[in-house]
């Protein structure tokens, strides 16, 4: 049986050993390229979904989404949206009805994407929403994987420059690391719902809920 706690400390997160997306990775930095991505995505029935923006310290202020991640079990692709622009591609994706998207804070994704261009999205499943079903409390991405598989998604690079002219390595792992976590999270709790063999454990320490 699969015992599921339903909280995680800080300090039980730090100890673990780091979880990172080691499949391929795909940049799309043009309108053409990212035309041919989504052509091919269209086979896909499921993706895990992100999204960063170029960090603000100006208070009031909000860059708009620079990146959209998007991921299946062994390959993801990055969408660089301050290159690519938002093409009817990406409109037409997030609208697909035979596409299951899965995120984690989706409505602030779709709320920042579209200030660039109307959209309706259809067929997501929002993972806050969603672990609550199997006794989960959590709301942090972190925390979230970290109970279910024992292991820590780093977030170093989460207020670099997305916007740079070159992404990282670091920041090319760390963006896909996200997408290809929410489908795994997601994964792991269907199997774990189909079988019906695990117990939530109450985990009696503070808990936080920050999201992350």
């Amino acid at each position: 049986m699969t015992i599921i706690n339903d909280t995680i400390t800080k300090q039980e997160l730090a100890e673990m050993p780091k979880a990172l997306y080691e499949g391929p990775i795909t940049t799309v930095i043009s309108e053409t390229e990212a035309h041919k991505v989504f052509r091919a995505i269209e086979h896909y029935d499921i993706v895990g979904i992100d999204t960063e923006t170029r960090p603000s310290f100006k208070k009031g202020k909000t860059n708009n989404v620079a990146l959209l991640q998007i991921s299946t079990t062994d390959h993801c692709w990055l969408i660089r949206l301050n290159h690519t622009g938002f093409t009817e591609d990406i409109k037409n994706f997030l609208e697909n009805k035979n596409i299951t998207k899965v995120g984690l804070s989706l409505k602030d994704d779709f709320r920042l994407l579209g200030k660039s261009i109307k959209i309706k999205p259809e067929a997501y499943i929002e993972l806050q929403q969603y672990v609550e079903n199997f006794g989960i409390k959590e709301k942090s991405l972190q925390k979230i994987y970290g109970i279910l598989f024992g292991q820590k998604i780093s977030k170093s690079q989460r207020l670099t420059n997305w916007e740079a002219d070159e992404l990282t390595e670091s920041q090319k792992r760390y963006a896909a690391t996200d997408a290809w976590s929410c489908l795994e999270i997601y994964k792991k709790l269907q199997e774990l719902e189909k079988s019906r063999d695990f117990e939530v454990k109450i985990n009696k320490s503070e808990n936080t809920n920050e999201v992350i």
